[in-house]
C-alpha cells in the first residue's frame, strides 16, 4: 500500500480496507470521521478470515432477512461484506447508554516500539466506538481527564453530537498526573440508567482505588470494559544500552544500565497487570490488555461480544 496514503475522503476502496486497523496506517488519517469509518469497516470487513470467524455483528439499524421481506429494502453494502441479507430498519430508538472514559495524562503521550503513542491509539479506538454507537443509535457521553475532567460531553444519540465527540478527541493534548478513581466518580453521580462505560486508559494509578471507583459503577447496573493500553516497551523493557528514565508524570529521573533492573521491573509490571486484571475479573469486569501495535480487531470484538451479552 502507498505509504502517502493519499485517501479519498468520499470512498475507500474495499480490498484495501483490513489494513485500516493497523494502528500504522489508520493514524495517517486525519480526519477522525473518516479513520473511525475506516476501522469499523475494516473490522466489518475483516471478520470472517479471523480468529472470530462466525461471531455475528449486527447493526441495530438492521435485522435479518426473512421469507417474505422486499429485496428492495436489502442492504447490499452490508451484504457485500458480510455475504449474508441484512433488511434496514429505519425507526430506532436509543438502545443503549455508554459512557467513554478517556485518559489523557502525560503517561500516554510515550511510544517507544510501537508506531503510535498510547494516545494516539486511545483516540481512534475512542472515535471507533462513538462512531458504531452513534450509527447504532446508542446514546454517548465522553469524558475527557487525567488527575481532574478536562471535557464531559453528556450523552446523546444524533450526528451533530458524534461530530462534537470528533472534535473533541481531534484537539486533545496530554496533561497531568492520573486519578482514575476520583475523576470516575465524579461523573458516576451522572449515571443514571442502566448502561455501558468504557475507560482507556495505562492505569498508571492505584489498583485498588480504581477497583473501588468500578464497582460504584456496577452498583449502577452497568456493564463495563477495560481497554487497558500500554506500548510493548513498558512490559518488555527492550532497552540495550544505558539510559536515563524519565517518569512523564512526575518528571522523576533514573539513570541506569537496563540489564540490572530488567527482572525487577519485568516482575513488578506482570504484578501489576496481573493485580488489576484480578480485581476486575472479581468485580465481573471486561479485562483488555492491548498493546499498541496490536490491530484494533482486539478491542472492537470486545465490544461487540459485550453488547451482544446485555442484550
Amino acid at each position: 500500500m502507498n505509504k502517502d496514503l493519499k485517501v479519498n475522503e468520499m470512498y475507500i476502496k474495499s480490498k484495501d480496507i483490513v489494513s485500516y486497523l493497523q494502528p500504522e496506517i489508520v493514524t495517517k488519517i486525519k480526519n477522525l470521521e473518516l479513520r473511525a469509518k475506516a476501522v469499523v469497516e475494516g473490522f466489518m470487513v475483516g471478520l470472517h478470515r479471523s480468529p472470530y470467524h462466525g461471531f455475528s455483528v449486527e447493526f441495530s439499524q438492521h435485522r435479518p432477512y426473512m421469507q417474505g421481506d422486499s429485496v428492495r429494502d436489502i442492504d447490499w453494502k452490508v451484504y457485500a461484506k458480510s455475504d449474508k441479507f441484512y433488511i434496514k430498519q429505519y425507526e430506532e430508538e436509543t438502545n443503549l447508554i455508554c459512557n467513554i472514559f478517556l485518559d489523557v495524562s502525560n503517561s500516554m503521550k510515550f511510544r517507544h516500539d510501537a508506531p503510535v503513542t498510547k494516545l494516539d491509539y486511545a483516540v481512534t479506538l475512542a472515535s471507533a466506538l462513538s462512531y458504531i454507537m452513534i450509527n447504532q443509535k446508542d446514546a454517548v457521553a465522553l469524558t475527557i481527564y487525567s488527575n481532574k475532567i478536562h471535557n464531559y460531553l453528556s450523552p446523546k444519540s444524533n450526528r451533530m453530537h458524534l461530530k462534537k465527540i470528533l472534535l473533541s478527541l481531534a484537539g486533545i493534548e496530554t496533561a497531568g498526573t492520573t486519578n482514575t478513581t476520583e475523576c470516575l466518580s465524579q461523573v458516576t453521580e451522572k449515571i443514571k440508567k442502566r448502561g455501558l462505560t468504557i475507560v482507556i486508559s495505562d492505569f498508571f494509578d492505584d489498583v485498588e482505588n480504581i477497583a473501588k471507583a468500578i464497582k460504584k459503577i456496577k452498583l449502577r447496573k452497568n456493564e463495563v470494559i477495560l481497554f487497558h493500553l500500554l506500548d510493548p516497551t513498558e512490559i518488555d523493557f527492550d532497552f540495550d544500552k544505558d539510559a536515563l528514565f524519565v517518569d512523564l508524570e512526575t518528571n522523576e529521573e533514573l539513570s541506569s544500565q537496563p540489564y540490572h533492573i530488567r527482572k525487577v521491573y519485568s516482575e513488578s509490571v506482570a504484578g501489576f497487570i496481573d493485580k488489576l486484571k484480578n480485581e476486575m475479573l472479581n468485580y465481573g469486569i471486561e479485562y483488555n490488555l492491548i498493546m499498541t501495535n496490536e490491530n484494533f480487531e482486539k478491542a472492537l470484538f470486545s465490544y461487540f461480544r459485550k453488547r451482544e451479552k446485555m442484550f
